[in-house]
């Protein structure tokens, strides 16, 4: 449901999701932080998505977040698999909320990418090295006993009961994302990760209930939403994040995506996450080129074909290409993520940019208080304007607006 008055910039229209509603079509996209312990949040994770909130962001994602231990990448992977987690977390929406965004969690689960070092080591595997210094190795899942790369660690080949497990692992981590106070929950199907290894042919070579054909492939995904989607509550969206197509060597491409859109959206999902990438082999598909706006053209399929709202990102920096995109009717959000690292106050000054009325509504009153003050002093003294800055009770230099200092005294 959209509302777009006047000549408000609809990136900073309100759009409102089942019952939630966020205050613009800005989100921070999820990005793995790799410090927490035990797969809980700490004050690193408070501090980075606490300034996305309060810098205007409509929809702050944390991370991507396991559902089970062996789900995560590393050992400083997120996850929400303890009760011990909710109030960790509960800590950091609480804050999201007080400055007026949506807090928002990614559930995930990392299958045969598992037992890594994080990417400051390149993700090389764990060793008994490892071990000895307290990071002991695991062995990953996967719909089949295939390595995410050659000389990789080989994953164990998922059985009915280990998909039943994990499934309820799912609903589990969500009911507790409830609890955490989250309002968006987002499940993780891209980037290579279980669910997209469930779904991509390169990787799925089962010959039961869950492999074969592409309703075969879909079928854990799909088992996944309708767990997650009968403990999450009815008035909360539920996200789906999808590789539009795979990288370098894959073979899933967009109209397996469009048919996956399909069932998602008839399972309850509300919005797909438009992605790309993760799955790699000696398939046909070619490189992804990472220009700005890359991944837009999979979010205006999905958008015009299903008739689902969709989540455009990937390169997309400018202000005025993020309001292009809505404007076209490419997608309903647009997520940033790198870019939000490098500018947090990227949401203010795209404000501005656009012409929104008055941007610093976007920032808690106590910060826009001292920023009005800031804009009242350029209008009190305009640039070229005679101005004096004193010296002493008799004392006054010229102030030079070309060296943004004053001049030298005359010391005559």
């Amino acid at each position: 449901m959209n509302d777009n008055p006047g000549d408000l910039p609809l990136l900073f229209t309100p759009i409102k999701l089942r019952s939630v509603v966020a205050r613009n079509r800005i989100v921070s996209s999820p990005m793995c932080q790799y410090v927490s312990v035990d797969g809980a949040p700490t004050e690193w994770q408070l501090v980075n998505f606490g300034r996305f909130a309060m810098s205007g962001t409509g929809i702050v994602f944390g991370e991507e977040t396991a559902v089970e231990p062996r789900g995560r990448k590393t050992h400083h992977c997120a996850g929400i698999y303890h009760d011990r987690h909710i109030e960790a977390y509960r800590r950091i929406t609480d804050f999201i909320k007080s400055l007026g965004s949506v807090p928002a969690i990614q559930l995930g689960h990392c299958g045969r990418r598992a037992s890594a070092h994080g990417p400051l080591k390149d993700r090389a595997a764990l060793t008994e090295t490892d071990a000895r210094q307290g990071l002991q190795p695991w062995q990953g899942i996967a719909p089949s006993a295939l390595p995410e790369n050659p000389g990789r660690p080989i994953p164990r080949a998922m059985d009915l009961d280990d998909i039943r497990g994990n499934i309820a692992a799912w609903r589990d981590a969500a009911q507790r994302a409830v609890d955490a106070g989250y309002d968006i929950c987002e499940i993780h199907g891209a980037h290579g990760y279980l669910i997209h290894q469930f779904l991509s042919p390169v990787s799925n070579k089962r010959t039961d209930g869950y492999g074969g054909s592409l309703e075969g492939r879909m079928r854990f995904a799909l088992e996944v939403v309708d767990a997650v989607r009968a403990v999450w509550p009815k008035d909360r969206p539920l996200f789906f994040r999808t590789s539009a197509v795979e990288g370098a060597g894959g073979e899933w491409g967009i109209e397996d995506t469009l048919a996956l859109a399909r069932e998602l959206k008839a399972h309850g999902v509300d919005v797909i996450d438009c992605s790309s990438g993760g799955v790699m082999g000696d398939g046909p598909m070619p490189a992804i080129p990472r220009v700005p706006g890359y991944q837009v053209g999979y979010s205006r399929e999905i958008k015009r074909e299903v008739a689902i709202p969709t989540v455009a990102v990937g390169m997309i920096t400018e202000p005025g290409h993020a309001e292009a995109i809505l404007r076209e009717g490419h997608a309903d959000f647009i997520a940033l993520a790198r870019e939000l690292m490098d500018n947090p106050n990227w949401p203010l000054h795209a404000a501005r940019a656009l012409g929104y009325g008055d941007p610093l509504n976007l920032v808690h009153a106590r910060e826009a208080q001292r920023l009005r003050l800031r804009e009242r002093h350029r209008e009190e003294y305009p640039p070229g304007t005679h101005v004096e800055i004193p010296f002493g009770p008799g004392e006054k230099v010229s102030y030079s607006w070309a060296a943004r200092r004053a001049g030298p005294r005359d010391r005559r």
